[in-house]
């Protein structure tokens, strides 16, 4: 297996190591036609055929075990199933398949075929289908026939007449094909169609905290960008086994659970759960001897407080966290218990990873490591100028035009408008603050939107919230500016108590003075606020925006 990977490094990319073998240069090399279905799936299955690729756990105990030959097969199967239905190269095609081992076999064929690839959470309500299917042109989707998804896909559809194939997985449906038994009746023989690099191939709606999803288009190119993920970041090899935890809604599920992983060989893992339980997740660790992890903090902290020395973690090599800030407190929690660092890594639906502690690196507990070698990064202030070190700014990606810029978006989809609103100039504006150290490191200051200018202070939200949580009774906070008539602008923090804690002005003055001994007294929240949950976005962002305006309309 070792030599397949040497046959794709040679093919796909061209890479260099510092005297510590910490990743320090990338190029990618994207041949005219590539296609990740046929140049990686079914190349390993040429190559080796019976190395596994897929092992997927239900929540029930039914299990599935894949080699890179099976999912070859499946894949030309649903190619040729798709074809029949009459869906092409360029159809708008959305699957929402939660974490259903059907969604490889329709993401990768669909790739085969040419047409651009729509995953979406099983979460969305007529509405939000209804908003997708007009403003991509949906012709086409695959759902998980388990709860209420073909619901309200069907209740869009009635107002939509675009979608002409329903598909449903799970058995017959009314008013659905099925996919299951039509994909046991398909050839499992398929002729290469042709796909330039450059042509579109996935669409992800962005949850914003603000204003409608943005429709990221990726093209061809884009798992290329995911060598360095999950190679030189999670640090598989072709014997790994490796969990990320997302649901195939996300574009995380792309980065940690199909392009980058299967580039390298290694196998992944799928547990197929409905709703979130710790110790359920930590049995499964234990059980499949997992070895390399890689979650959002806020499971690890659910894993914290689970208590993860009830479980054996000893099959864990190497463990890795983005999605949301790392709060050292959690860190340091998660190094005693299982001995391992996070490393932590920074992107967006728009790029692939961007910021991260490579393997090999030391890593900064806290900090968004180093920028990756795939792009030219910085931070600059409101005028584009780079800034020095310990200065808050913008972080940015420099796209000089003579310059192909794999895993960076294409476009967004029907608005070059709103691209150019964050593409222009050379730069790429992320929409995210941070500082870099002297060593390089960036450390992540909150949204450009979301920095909190008090007292003549520019104050990021999430060191504040990196504070507050280590206090025992929160479970979760946000930080936000609030309205306040005499200074403007106060720091306030909005929080869900742990079990044990109730909201009394004691425990108020309690958490602020804890946050004035533990950073610099003028950041603490002069208003605390306790709520029963937080809002946030369907996936799972806190909407800061929401406590903004709510604090906005009270103070009127």
């Amino acid at each position: 297996m070792e030599n397949v990977l040497e046959h794709f490094y040679q093919r796909f990319c061209k890479v260099g190591l510092d005297r510590d073998g910490v990743l320090n240069y990338f190029e990618p090399v994207v041949p005219e036609n590539f296609n990740f279905g046929y140049d990686v799936v079914d190349e390993i299955a040429r190559l080796a055929p019976d190395h596994r690729a897929l092992l997927w756990r239900s929540q029930t105990g039914e299990e599935r075990d894949y080699t890179f030959a099976d999912i070859c097969r499946m894949t030309n199967k649903a190619a040729n199933l798709f074809l029949s239905l009459g869906i092409r190269k360029g159809d708008r095609v959305m699957l929402v398949l939660k974490r259903h081992y059907q969604f490889w076999f329709s993401i990768v064929a669909l790739h085969k075929i040419g047409a651009v690839v729509i995953p979406a959470t099983h979460m969305l309500t007529k509405k939000d289908y209804l908003y997708r299917f007009e403003a991509a042109g949906v012709t086409a989707i695959v759902c998980a026939g388990d709860g209420d998804v073909t619901l309200h896909a069907d209740q869009a559809c009635a107002e939509y007449p675009g979608v002409t194939v329903k598909l449903a997985t799970g058995g017959p449906k009314e008013g659905w094909l099925d996919f299951d038994a039509l994909l046991e009746q398909a050839d499992d023989q398929l002729e290469r169609a042709e796909t330039l690099s450059t042509d579109p191939m996935l669409l992800y709606f962005t949850s914003g905290t603000t204003g409608y999803p943005k429709m990221v288009v990726h093209d061809f190119s884009y798992p290329i960008g995911h060598i360095i993920t999950a190679r030189y970041w999670h640090n598989l090899r072709p014997d790994s086994l490796h969990l990320t935890v997302a649901d195939t809604g996300w574009g995380k599920a792309v980065w940690g659970k199909l392009y980058g992983q299967w580039l390298c060989g290694a196998g992944v893992f799928v547990y197929d759960y409905e709703k979130f339980n710790p110790s359920d997740l930590l049995h499964m660790i234990e059980q499949y001897r997992i070895t390399s992890f890689c979650a959002p903090p806020t499971i690890y902290r659910f894993f914290i407080k689970e208590g993860m020395e009830h479980f054996d973690l000893s099959s864990l090599e190497y463990a890795t966290t983005a999605g949301e800030a790392l709060n050292p407190e959690v860190y340091n929690r998660f190094l005693e218990y299982t001995g391992l660092k996070l490393m932590e890594g920074f992107g967006q639906t728009e790029t692939v990873l961007m910021t991260a502690n490579l393997a090999g690196s030391v890593a900064k507990p806290g900090s968004m490591g180093r920028p990756s070698p795939l792009f030219s990064m910085d931070i600059v202030d409101e005028d584009g100028h780079s800034l020095p070190a310990g200065e808050v700014g913008e972080i940015v990606i420099r796209t000089p035009e003579d310059q192909r810029h794999v895993g960076l978006f294409s476009c967004y989809y029907n608005d070059e408008e709103r691209k150019a609103q964050v593409w222009h100039d050379g730069l790429y504006h992320t929409g995210d603050t941070a500082w870099r150290d002297e060593d390089g490191y960036y450390w992540y200051v909150g949204r450009t939107d979301d920095v909190i200018k008090a007292s003549g202070y520019r104050i990021g939200p999430f060191e504040i919230e990196s504070v507050l949580m280590q206090h025992p009774a929160v479970m979760e906070c946000a930080v936000t500016g609030a309205p306040d008539p005499i200074r403007g602008t106060v720091v306030k923090a909005t929080i869900v108590l742990t079990k044990t804690y109730q909201p009394s002005d004691t425990l108020t003055k309690e958490l602020q003075t804890y946050v004035k001994e533990q950073t610099a007294p003028y950041k603490y929240p002069r208003v605390i606020e306790y709520v029963p949950e937080l809002p946030k976005t369907i996936s799972g962002k806190i909407r800061r925006v929401e406590l903004r305006e709510k604090d906005a309309q009270r103070s009127r």
